[in-house]
């Protein structure tokens, strides 16, 4: 199994999906991966950086993003991180780190 741009594309699926499930408008506007390794684990650290409509729904989903489960084919999110959280013009800016490790 690999990592990386596949897991990329799906975490970029689910991330919006996720999003909008909980009435959040969000968008992905750039994201990359870098792939990682240990004796024990395989699998990619993904930047992404996203914009969505400030309300409380987006309150409540970033409170929540840290804690939530994400079901990517061949792969576990070991850690999401909201690393920035920025208001630009009428939108917020969410700059989010995720690492995943691949199912053996």
């Amino acid at each position: 199994m690999s990592c990386g741009p596949d897991t990329g594309v799906l975490l970029e699926r689910a991330l919006p999906r996720h999003a909008a499930q909980r009435g959040v408008d969000l968008s992905i506007v750039s994201a990359g991966w870098t792939r990682w390794a240990s004796a024990t684990f395989a699998g990619a650290r993904h930047d992404l950086l996203l914009t969505a409509t400030p309300s409380p729904a987006l309150d409540a989903w970033i409170a929540d993003l840290p804690e939530a489960e994400f079901a990517l084919r061949g792969h576990l999110v070991a850690d999401l991180t909201v690393e920035s959280r920025t208001r630009v013009g009428d939108r917020v800016e969410l700059k989010i780190g995720v690492l995943t490790v691949e199912e053996r």
